[in-house]
């Protein structure tokens, strides 16, 4: 198998530069240290192993967590190549392409126009979010792209002493940052994988026409190949919540970045096309194909008069419309019969003058809603309107934020600085208006409001913007268990308001979910059903009010987070509630695993599209009732038993002493804190450091925790049904098959042993706890195999293989970390000392587990 000699080589390669570096002991070092762990993996005695580690000095545990480390970056690479080798050999129609979903919409009665019209009033919105798990530096993701690209030609001796060159540098290159990443940094970071997707974007719109064609003969796809309906976002240097770095001028540079960046792009494609649209033979200078320089000249055809004029405009920097221009463009080829030139040599920078355009991405402001609350509360006292806003309860509120709706006078003294609240406020809502009003409304997306409680909270931001005379569109983000409950009755007054309506216009109302704290908050199984319904029953409401939704998925990689295919859990969305389309977020280490290579990107998207095509074409049907009061009774009694062992008075101080929680806040991976302000509590502790510890540990209790309570609520005979029958029920319990197979008892139980370093009282009881997640562990996985109907992972093999091949490469950086975290704990000054170290397993194991955040 291609995939086997790859690793294979990697692996031999790796090899000969821990001998050559490190020298022929420390190699044998290595190789015992695996053969013991799987020795141990296998039924051994771990005296040896547990021998060999504790004599382990400081700078051999770091090289060894290292050298495994290593390993699995490279294996990642010949995995990733895998796919695109996969992708490229498979004949015949994909499953999940733009081909079967119009297929799809065709078996379900749809006409070409039906069909079409549908299409056009989609959007799916990719947004690319500053929540980093990815902790590599920017200089060993370069040398890591270098040896990708030998791994096609890996046979080959020239390649594989470039990889070796690689490999010998990245082993002399520091792995971690050593400061924290500025919003910058992040920003820069998320666009690397824009180039990979502008490659795809083409591709996947002549898709898109020829399926058309295909399916509805020649008059079904005209007009389609330029509408992909598709356009890409970014929280990086917008999202404020609880990040003290994200300022006005973050958010100026990163607007500054997307402009740069957008027009570097379009006039790289405008260049291409002038160089091969060139019916007339007009032969172009030296100059011209290697500079870029274009002149006009007199003699040129008209077409490339065109490209030329605004490839001149994107260079000036100027607000052209290149859409509407490159358009015409491309329907005057058509008419003088260059259909071929049209589709393959204009498309490109027709398809990223739409996509991108000089904006690149549109770029929202995310703030908590206690924020702008206090900035609108300074507002109205030095107006004089009201001494104490946030003492006013809920409709006193609201009567006060309509009467100032109405009026568009602003509340701040005209001249006057702002005070510090008020321009951290309004300053990044100042930079966005700037940016529209530089390359067009697009540079700037919606206002998000984290932890919306209320109805006042999601009008709060636009008494802010007035401030400076511009207009947001808010989107609610509801997060905890009580605010997905509370939201379908929020979005009901907020829609009845005139004063509301009448600003949201015939704009689309968009709504954002919460995945990551309703199920830090309730659990898996609870947070799906509750996002499930509250999707539904707001659905409903904006039905009623007769207004335009898009639904905002806050999901991250692993699945205690919403992780998972994404056309698994589009399909599993609610039947009828994919209104004007949707937004999901792409989060960390998604995106170098899914945007990287151009192949990859295409297969994502195209998989994405499909299923938010398909499954909005579903009319709205509720689920047959019998499986909703199921779904309702095992929801909460998972809940209840979540909430009551992650409440247990003992519970944070063993999370704090059996997962690294602790290292993990020092690690330098993202621009804000892992906690929102406050003291140190289960609730503030931020989503992707708490799944992250569980992944560390192999329980990945976020992802299952729950379950077998609400399957044994459910019975297993009903349970096969909807599973069988339900998409949504489906989606659930194959994304929980992931996380447990991910999760090692064996290896958890280990770091539950590190609770014993503590002699205090309240970790007596540590033990117990441990206990409580392991038989909840066999429970729940011997639960699902029964109602899936075979062992966990038996439909995807593939997974289920790579992780067989992975656990004896990542358990001794397991055994590793645990034996540091040891000293770490009981040594005087060892968390410092060995700080460094744990640090590199971090890296490691999140490279060998994937899905980490």
């Amino acid at each position: 198998m291609a995939l086997n000699r790859d690793v294979s080589t990697l692996g031999r390669l790796l090899g000969q530069v821990l001998r050559e570096q490190e020298g022929e002991a420390f190699f044998e070092l290595v190789e015992r240290t695996r053969a013991l762990v799987r020795g141990v993996r296998s039924g051994g005695d771990p005296a040896e192993l547990n021998q060999l580690l504790r004599g382990l000095s400081q700078a051999d545990a770091s090289n060894l967590a290292r050298a495994f480390s290593w390993y699995f970056q490279l294996v990642n690479l010949a995995e990733e190549y895998e796919r695109v080798r996969a992708l490229r050999e498979r004949q015949g129609v994909r499953p999940q392409s733009l081909l079967q979903a119009v297929e799809e919409l065709r078996r379900q009665g749809l006409s070409a126009d039906e069909a079409r019209d549908l299409l056009f009033s989609l959007q799916l919105e990719l947004t690319f979010t500053a929540h980093p798990t990815e902790m590599r530096r920017r200089t060993v993701r370069q040398h890591l792209v270098e040896v990708a690209a030998q791994i096609p030609q890996l046979e080959e001796t020239e390649a594989q002493e470039r990889v070796l060159a690689h490999i010998e540098a990245l082993w002399g290159t520091p792995e971690l940052r050593r400061i924290k990443p500025t919003v910058a940094d992040e920003v820069k970071a998320g666009l690397t994988y824009i180039s990979s997707i502008a490659l795809a974007l083409p591709v996947l719109e002549r898709d898109l026409a020829r399926a058309f064609e295909t399916v509805y003969g020649g008059d079904g796809a005209a007009g389609v190949s330029t509408q992909l309906p598709l356009r890409f976002s970014s929280w990086m240097g917008g999202d404020r919540d609880g990040n003290p770095f994200v300022t006005p001028q973050a958010t100026r540079a990163a607007l500054t970045l997307h402009r740069d960046r957008a027009r570097e792009l379009v006039a790289a494609a405008l260049r291409r096309a002038y160089a091969d649209v060139s019916q007339e033979d007009l032969e172009i200078s030296d100059d011209v194909e290697a500079k870029g320089n274009l002149k006009a000249g007199a003699d040129q055809p008209t077409y490339r008069r065109e490209v030329l004029a605004l490839f001149q405009a994107v260079q000036r920097g100027e607000a052209v419309d290149l859409y509407a221009r490159l358009s015409e463009l491309y329907g005057q080829l058509l008419r003088d019969g260059q259909r071929r030139t049209a589709e393959q040599l204009l498309l490109p920078p027709l398809t990223l003058a739409r996509i991108f355009g000089q904006h690149l991405v549109s770029l929202d402001i995310r703030e908590h809603s206690g924020q702008t609350g206090k900035a609108v509360a300074e507002l109205l006292q030095a107006a004089g309107v009201v001494d104490d806003y946030l003492a006013l309860d809920e409709d006193a509120k609201l009567t006060l934020l309509s009467s100032e709706l109405r009026s568009r006078r602003p509340l701040w003294p005209a001249g006057e600085p702002l005070t510090e609240t008020l321009e951290t406020a309004i300053g990044p809502i100042r930079e966005v208006q700037a940016a529209a009003r530089e390359v067009g409304p697009a540079s700037f997306g919606h206002y998000v409001i984290s932890m919306s409680e209320s109805v006042s909270d999601v009008l709060e931001p636009l008494l802010l913007a007035r401030e400076v005379g511009f207009r947001v569109l808010p989107v609610p983000l509801f997060e905890t268990l009580d605010d997905l409950e509370r939201a379908p009755d929020i979005v009901a007054r907020l829609l009845a308001l005139p004063e509301y309506r009448t600003h949201l216009g015939g704009d689309v109302q968009e709504i954002m979910l919460g995945y990551s704290d309703s199920n830090k908050d309730a659990g898996f199984l609870a947070a799906n059903w509750a996002l499930h319904e509250a999707q539904r029953r707001i659905s409903a409401v904006c039905r009623e009010a007769g207004v335009r939704w898009r639904f905002f998925h806050g999901r991250g990689t692993s699945i205690g987070r919403g992780g998972g295919p994404a056309s698994r859990a589009i399909l599993g969305q609610p039947a009828g509630t994919i209104d004007a389309g949707l937004r999901i977020t792409e989060q960390g280490e998604a995106l170098a695993d899914k945007y990287s290579h151009p192949v990859l990107a295409h297969r994502n998207l195209e998989q994405a599209l499909y299923g938010m095509i398909v499954a909005a074409a579903r009319p709205p049907q509720d689920p047959p009732a019998a499986w909703m009061d199921a779904l309702d009774r095992a929801a909460h009694a998972a809940a209840t038993a979540y909430r009551a062992f992650v409440h247990d008075p003992a519970f944070l101080p063993f999370f704090e002493h059996v997962t690294p929680i602790h290292e993990i806040s020092r690690l330098n991976i993202a621009s804000r804190p892992v906690r929102r302000p406050g003291s140190p509590t289960l609730s503030n502790l931020r989503a992707i450091p708490w799944v992250m510890s569980w992944t560390q540990t192999r329980a990945n209790l976020p992802g299952w925790y729950g379950l077998s309570i609400g399957l044994r609520e459910i019975g297993t005979e009903q349970a096969r049904q909807m599973y069988a029958e339900w998409p949504f029920f489906r989606a659930v319990l194959d994304n929980a098959q992931m996380s447990l197979a991910k999760t090692d008892p064996s290896i958890f139980r280990e770091y539950a042993a590190l609770a014993g370093t503590d002699t205090s009282e309240i970790l007596a009881g540590a033990q117990a706890l441990a206990a409580v997640i392991e038989e909840a562990y066999c429970d729940t996985a011997a639960l699902v195999s029964e109602v899936v109907g075979g062992e966990l992972l038996s439909q995807e093999p593939r997974l289920a293989q790579s992780i067989l091949l992975r656990n004896p490469y990542v358990d001794p950086i397991h055994r590793i970390q645990i034996e540091l975290l040891r000293r770490a704990r009981t040594e005087e000054g060892g968390l410092d000392r060995y700080e460094h170290a744990l640090m590199l397993t971090l890296q490691g194991i999140s490279a060998g587990v994937r899905n980490t955040g």
